[in-house]
């Protein structure tokens, strides 16, 4: 079941943010630029700054375990009917389960019912989800780096979608 996030929600965000991303990039960035990125994009202030400027979280739940949440996505409307998803994670014990392309299906519903024509992400290069992405109908638009503080980059495609 995909349900709406509220604020009260923010500790199992993070709590999915932090068991993900060592599994997901720890053998892309380091682990320093892991922690770096994760106190930029999860922190308490920065995910409610992220929800009161309308990014949308949703979350997914498993009704076989207990209502536990197995993963989350956040969209935002970039204006000109681009959506972006900013955030898709689900804990490697839900991969393959379908929890992904569900979370995914929902930010599409969100983006067409809000007028969106188009939906784009940035997922780093050597980032296995590119597989899924590409089997979901997104193709890689473009190639961008982006330098970070204390000098990380982001190394990463954006990807793109039309939507109906």
């Amino acid at each position: 079941m995909i349900r709406i996030a509220t604020l009260d929600d923010i500790p199992v965000i993070q709590q999915i943010a932090y068991n993900t991303w060592p599994s997901t990039y720890g053998d892309i960035i380091s682990e320093e630029q892991i922690r770096y990125m994760l106190d930029l994009m999860y922190s308490t202030e920065s995910l409610v700054q992220q929800m009161s400027k309308g990014h949308q979280f949703f979350l997914s739940e498993s009704e076989k375990n207990g209502n536990a949440i197995m993963g989350f996505a956040s969209v935002s409307n970039e204006g000109d009917g681009i959506f972006k998803l900013n955030k898709l994670y689900v804990l490697p014990t839900a991969h393959k389960t379908g929890t992904g392309k569900a979370l995914l299906n929902t930010v599409k519903a969100f983006a067409i019912q809000n007028g969106g024509k188009e939906l784009i992400l940035q997922v780093n290069k050597q980032n296995p989800a590119i597989a899924f992405y590409k089997s979901q109908g997104l193709s890689i638009k473009s190639e961008n780096i982006f330098e970070l503080d204390h000098g990380f980059v982001m190394d990463d495609y954006e990807m793109s979608l039309q939507l109906p």
